[in-house]
């Protein structure tokens, strides 16, 4: 009889242990918005081709411990025609945002980046943002964050592909904001 009171009394105890022990709730999993479209919603004309081109703000928040840097890809995998797409086209590249940014403004140049940021190449040949031109059709333009526990070596203008070869291994969270665009 003890020892079934015992074993009772085991169970009881490990099942107030297992309550005592937070677990990352969702709501704490990293975020990502923009004051400039919420997600899934219309990019607005000026963050385009037909409009200033200019990069949307970007803001996260809820950093995973251990960040390091941060990487952001923004790409389009409706090209070039969302009915049938054939390829996915980047439209920027930056990695080794350091650790203690919280947002990119508007409009970003590259002089006002955060000290350390690096541009990769768009698929345009070049760095920066190049924002959205679909041909035809609604395109999706995600923009992915990933924080890093690592900042990267130079990497000397790489490709969506070369950086996220790098990054492979060191991305302990990823966050995306998905934007739509029709001409």
């Amino acid at each position: 009889m003890k020892r079934i009171h015992l074993i009772l009394l085991l169970i009881i105890l490990f099942s107030m242990i297992s309550f005592a022990i937070p677990e990352k709730e969702a709501s704490e999993a990293m975020e990502f918005t923009s004051p400039n479209f919420e997600n899934q919603a219309e990019i607005h004309k000026k963050h385009t081709c037909d409009g200033a081109d200019i990069s949307p703000a970007l803001q996260w928040s809820n950093v995973p411990d251990g960040t390091k840097s941060f990487a952001l890809i923004m790409d389009d995998p409706d090209a070039p025609d969302p009915a049938n797409p054939k390829m996915t086209w980047v439209h920027w590249v930056l990695y080794n945002i350091p650790a203690s940014a919280t947002s990119l403004p508007e409009g970003v140049a590259e002089k006002d980046l955060p000290e350390g940021t690096l541009n990769g190449l768009n698929d345009w040949k070049r760095a920066g943002y190049g924002g959205p031109c679909p041909p035809i059709g609604t395109h999706r333009y995600f923009h992915k964050l990933y924080a890093l526990d690592v900042v990267l070596p130079s990497l000397k203008n790489p490709t969506k592909k070369d950086l996220e070869k790098a990054m492979d291994g060191h991305v302990l969270e990823k966050a995306e904001l998905v934007g739509r665009y029709h001409r």
